[in-house]
């Protein structure tokens, strides 16, 4: 029995042997296979990665531009006060001047 077992293991031993080329083709094949399976996790996430900074982009784009329109129409407005004030003597008026009308 104990050589039987000997015998067995030897023989074994001589069929990695003989297909050692082949053991090692399945070794690279599965290696080869979590390296794409990896590489494409790693990919998708800088898929994602990318399409929120092109969103965070966007909203910070639109907003540059909501605050263009606002100072462009609050420089605006400064103008007509100025030009109020210098051409037509206008003032703002004091709290002691201001009239309160309620309606009924």
């Amino acid at each position: 029995m104990a050589k039987q077992r000997i015998a067995l293991a030897v023989e074994v031993w001589h069929d990695i042997q003989r297909n050692l080329l082949s053991y090692l083709m399945l070794v690279f094949i599965v290696f080869s296979a979590f390296a794409v399976i990896y590489f494409t996790h790693l990919n998708r996430l800088a898929t994602n990665q990318v399409e929120q900074l092109l969103a965070q982009r966007d909203a910070i784009d639109i907003e540059y531009r909501n605050l263009l329109l606002e100072q462009s129409s609050l420089s605006q407005s400064n103008d007509i006060e100025s030009k109020a004030k210098k051409l037509l003597n206008m003032q703002r008026p004091t709290p002691e001047n201001e009239i309160i009308v309620r309606l009924p």
